[in-house]
């Protein structure tokens, strides 16, 4: 299998998978860069999945169903272009020989949803997760729709997976992110280090995704709001919030201001 990132629109990432002849795309906001990718790698599209409702994660459904006729899946409870299997947490999508579980992940928007395999091209490839805009680099999406208790609750369960499982989050954001989470937590020496490595991939032009889940649990102030380094800062940029929302709320609230 081949796991590709397609740049589109402003900052966005369109995954791709492929096994040589057939492929996947994730949250395609943009036809064309899809068109244009199975092109070069000379394979045809089968199946199109979307975690939310978003224009830049659903605006280019409708051409790529047009034009290749792949099957269109996404979340049960949000705006979707029909026509297309909607899904609950707890369904199953088979697309090219996997298995994908649906999770029900709440907070970006209310009917949120993530897609994660467990088992790619063998016992030993890692696992992905295709999670939109719930969890990103170090960070997370803003609350839109959702509450902060429900974002936490979704990101608790991503955080739960395991180690090695690839981050497919869909915004070049990490390095604004991990601007943030240094002022959250500067002494955190793998956040450090991951931001020098996420300087050195974007000054190649690369990616800096996927990340894992492994990774994020060291560097997230999301994934780590348990954590008293973390719960000590929060209480320094607001106690009061703090006291009435709760650190994770605290941090959500804190990242929306901060520049």
């Amino acid at each position: 299998m081949k796991l590709i990132p397609l740049p589109a629109l402003n900052d966005n990432y369109i995954w791709m998978l492929h096994d040589g002849q057939n492929a996947l795309v994730v949250d395609p906001g943009d036809a064309q860069p899809v068109l244009e990718a199975l092109q070069h790698e000379g394979v045809q599209l089968k199946g199109i999945l979307v975690t939310h409702h978003h224009p830049d994660h659903t605006a280019g459904v409708n051409l790529l169903r047009q034009i290749t006729g792949a099957q269109v899946f996404g979340p049960a409870r949000e705006t979707m272009p029909e026509p297309l299997q909607r899904l609950h947490g707890g369904d199953k999508v088979d697309l090219l020989g996997l298995e994908f579980q649906v999770m029900d992940v709440p907070g970006h928007t209310a009917g949120h949803i993530a897609y994660f395999c467990d088992s790619v091209a063998g016992a030993d490839a890692s696992p992905l997760l295709f999670c939109g805009d719930t969890l990103f680099s170090g960070g997370c999406g803003r609350l839109f729709e959702g509450t902060p208790a429900q974002m936490l609750a979704s990101l608790t369960q991503l955080s739960a997976l395991p180690d090695n499982t690839q981050v497919c989050c869909t915004h070049e954001y990490t390095q604004s992110n991990l601007k943030f989470a240094l002022e959250v937590e500067p002494d955190n020496l793998q956040l450090v280090d991951y931001q020098r490595h996420c300087q050195t991939l974007r000054a190649q032009g690369l990616p800096t995704l996927p990340s894992t889940i492994g990774q994020e649990r060291q560097i997230n102030p999301f994934l780590r709001s348990t954590q008293p380094t973390i719960m000590a800062s929060a209480r320094r940029f607001n106690a009061t919030s703090v006291d009435q929302n709760g650190v994770f709320a605290c941090l959500r609230l804190w990242k929306n201001q901060y520049t």
